[in-house]
């Protein structure tokens, strides 16, 4: 029987766990496990080569992603960087400009100690993307929407430009989750996931996510994920399988409050700038409705400067002031400093990522209020920077 997506976050292709019936995946907190044959063994044999647990939410992501293979990793660098040890010395890949600062980081000074190459690209522009590919480029890295300034790169295009150039291609889904976009199919190779944001939503887990479109790209990620063995712990595991369950019901709400914060920020004299897919004038509005079945929970904000973004961040009482986003609380940070530090104010400033720029992701708390608490905060802002203006 075909399901929704919404039904299959809940229970995916199997009812339970099915020696006992249990409702929920059970905890196996084992490192090891006994054989019963010397010449064959069992499906588990040690859990950085597998556990139960994990199996079950890399079959359940497999199967949200529409993918051959899920893989769960301690983390969402530790899966993005497992993905990109796919390339070897002499490679070249294609990054998206305003990557997420920590993928940066890992492209920028650990690939090119192994000698790949990587050119940073604005990926919104497709023949742009298409004249940056080399006769070594080996993969195409894309984050959509992007990390803090909400880009949108047109992935049937960006998989047209790969395919025609030998190009695996890798898709950053965060902030869409398999809820909202499936880059798997409109042709990507590998999805990947911060799973540690949306898919487990309650600020509890750090965990990554991949998988992969096909069988031979599925074994050669999964020989990478033994060897290097940054894998996901049982007991994370768990978690985010319980956190998932919950996803379409939290990221529809979160979704609904964030638009109706960017209406308001949109029409507030002292916002420079509101980021966001859901709005008709994003330039990347289009792309997104056609690939996409929503706008997400997280967008981006611009005040006029630095002093102006503390004011807010003073002010405000209902976010969590803190790196990541995703969860039940709403979550309000400053890429300078914390998403996207790893670059330097020359690089963050080509990428639009002023010194007066906030991220913010909608949690569960009444719209209202969180109206009420931006209005507040605005206010105070708009007040300071009058009287430093003044006093100048």
């Amino acid at each position: 029987m075909k399901r929704h997506v919404e039904t299959k976050f809940i229970h995916g292709s199997q009812r339970g766990e099915t020696s006992t019936g249990a409702v929920n995946t059970p905890i196996y907190l084992s490192s090891t496990f006994h054989q019963n044959s010397f010449d064959a063994f069992g499906p588990f044999d040690y859990s950085r080569s597998g556990n139960p647990t994990r199996q079950a939410l890399e079959d359940k992501i497999a199967e949200l992603e529409n993918g051959s293979h899920g893989f769960g990793f301690a983390s969402g660098m530790a899966a993005i960087s497992s993905v990109l040890l796919l390339l070897s010395a002499g490679d070249h890949v294609l990054v998206t400009t305003d990557v997420y600062g920590g993928t940066y980081r890992f492209v920028s000074e650990v690939l090119k100690r192994y000698q790949i190459e990587h050119t940073f690209v604005n990926m919104t522009d497709l023949n742009e993307t298409a004249h940056a590919i080399q006769t070594n480029t080996k993969a195409i890295y894309i984050e959509t929407p992007s990390n803090p300034c909400m880009n949108i790169t047109d992935l049937t295009g960006i998989v047209k430009i790969a395919k025609a150039n030998n190009c695996l291609t890798f898709v950053d889904n965060t902030f869409m989750t398999p809820l909202y976009q499936n880059p798997l199919d409109l042709g990507a190779d590998i999805v990947l996931h911060s799973a540690t944001k949306f898919l487990s939503g309650h600020s509890d887990v750090i965990a990554g996510l991949a998988v992969t479109r096909d069988e031979s790209l599925g074994e050669k990620l999964a020989s990478i994920q033994n060897s290097f063995g940054a894998i996901l712990g049982a007991q994370d595991s768990y978690l985010l399988l319980q956190g998932m369950k919950t996803l379409g019901a939290r990221l529809k709400q979160s979704s609904q409050s964030a638009q109706v914060l960017v209406d308001y920020l949109k029409a507030h004299r002292f916002v420079e700038k509101v980021y966001y897919p859901g709005l008709a004038s994003h330039p990347g509005f289009t792309i997104h409705q056609r690939q996409s079945k929503g706008s997400g929970a997280v967008f981006s904000f611009q005040l006029p400067n630095r002093a102006a973004a503390k004011a807010f961040v003073d002010h405000v009482q209902i976010p969590v002031f803190a790196v990541s986003l995703g969860a039940v609380e709403s979550i309000l940070s400053y890429p300078t400093t914390m998403s996207h530090a790893a670059m330097s104010k020359e690089e963050r400033e080509k990428r639009g990522i002023t010194d007066g720029l906030l991220r913010f992701s909608a949690g569960l708390e009444f719209t209202d209020d969180l109206i009420a608490d931006f209005d507040q905060a605005l206010h105070a802002a708009e007040v300071y920077a009058a009287v430093k203006t003044s006093a100048s």
